[in-house]
């Protein structure tokens, strides 16, 4: 267990801790007044305080920090002063010998092992010594005599089971809900996992292919060049210069694809974290877009953002440019800021998608578009970049409403 996840216990440790002493202040209230029992009152009112008191250390170590042994140490006082004041209120008898539980479940739940099994046997000699109370105890003490102790054990049975019951439930609801978080995480992690092994082998992809293809296009490239002053010289008709034209310039769009694909599958991972004004990443995203001018900004423009600046750009790219194809009317650009989360959101007035559509957007190659005009990627590592970065990419869509894409960042970008 690590000092900060005790950090985050300590709240309901001391919770708990102010109702079993709580407990223990209406037990005796209860028996003295209720019972009509002779008591200690004096001495019961004394250790029911001490415990009271002993919260003050809990609350000091909130504010600062806290380890196992000063918690193992605070449950040990525990144990010894509710051992005091069951000696002193029916020893045995007392049916609120059941709260020795309370600290072994919780020693269970927030330390380790070996400082479990040290308050598991203090707790057993605590309530061991119980059963010599009536030998130890001097005559000034005047214990409940055999009667009164039955009227407390058989009256309390019932309270200290519905005591033991509303705790045991309340432990049991947050082990589950501990579980139900902590499988979300490893849940989420492995989505991750499996976001980056695509990553990686998209990047291995682009990166072969921009490899292998760059030689015959370079040579495609060269001949064709060769060809083309070869021809100006020649009679040949005009619609074979044409054609060779047409070549080069499909040789210079491969190399743009190949070069497009190498930056959008993660070529721009390593690059180095800055600082830049929202409008910077603006001009860079819509930088190379065709029909810019049906672009629309609105929002907080004047703040700044931090992170991968090319990489931040081509992502937000992907979703304008998605915007741009996906209507003919203007694409809506809006920054907002607040609570240290930088969101933009890109909306269009399209088509729209269905649940099942909009549900799949950010899987690697599935696409909306027609064939031959995306490969299904920009969202996908758009979405990635996001949660590398520590935010998210949501998607706000219905059919004949258009669609919202949302890039959500957090406003402190370390890595």
């Amino acid at each position: 267990m690590t000092v900060g996840a005790l950090d985050v216990s300590l709240p309901w440790f001391r919770a708990v801790r102010r109702v079993v002493w709580s407990c223990q202040l209406a037990l005796v209230a209860w028996a003295w007044l209720g019972l009509g029992i002779r008591l200690q009152v004096a001495w019961l009112l004394a250790l029911v305080a001490a415990g009271f008191c002993a919260e003050l250390l809990a609350w000091r170590w909130q504010r600062t920090r806290v380890s196992e042994n000063r918690i193992l140490g605070l449950m040990v006082l525990d144990t010894l002063l509710h051992t005091g004041v069951f000696a002193l209120s029916g020893g045995p008898f007392n049916p609120f010998t059941a709260l020795y539980l309370v600290n072994v479940v919780l020693a269970a739940l927030v330390l380790t092992r070996a400082r479990q099994w040290t308050l598991l046997a203090v707790t057993l000699a605590a309530f061991a010594a119980l059963f010599l109370v009536d030998e130890v105890a001097p005559a000034a003490w005047q214990l409940p005599n055999h009667a009164e102790l039955m009227r407390l054990h058989l009256g309390g049975m019932w309270v200290a089971f519905v005591v033991a019951a509303g705790f045991i439930v309340s432990f049991v609801q947050r082990l589950l809900s501990a579980l139900s978080a902590r499988e979300a995480q490893l849940t989420e992690a492995r989505r991750l996992s499996a976001q980056h092994e695509k990553l990686a082998a998209l990047t291995t992809l682009a990166a072969g292919a921009a490899h292998e293809l760059a030689t015959p296009l370079g040579t495609i490239a060269v001949a064709s060049a060769e060809m083309a002053r070869a021809l100006e010289k020649a009679q040949v008709p005009a619609g074979v210069k044409e054609d060779v034209a047409l070549v080069r310039e499909q040789v210079q769009r491969c190399r743009v694809i190949l070069q497009g694909m190498s930056a959008r599958s993660g070529a721009l991972a390593g690059e180095a974290v800055t600082s830049f004004a929202v409008t910077a990443w603006l001009d860079d995203a819509l930088e190379g877009l065709r029909d810019t001018g049906r672009v629309r900004t609105s929002g907080d423009l004047s703040t700044e953002v931090r992170g991968p600046r090319l990489a931040l750009a081509q992502a937000l790219r992907n979703l304008v440019k998605n915007a741009l194809e996906a209507s003919q009317d203007d694409v809506m650009v809006e920054v907002t800021n607040g609570a240290g989360r930088l969101r933009v959101s890109v909306a269009d007035r399209g088509e729209g998608l269905s649940a099942p559509v909009a549900a799949r957007l950010g899987e690697p190659f599935f696409t909306t578009k027609p064939v031959g005009k995306g490969m299904g990627l920009g969202v996908f590592l758009t979405r990635t970049l996001a949660e590398q970065l520590g935010g998210s990419l949501t998607f706000e869509s219905s059919p004949g409403r258009g669609t919202r894409a949302s890039l959500e960042l957090p406003r402190e970008v370390t890595a």
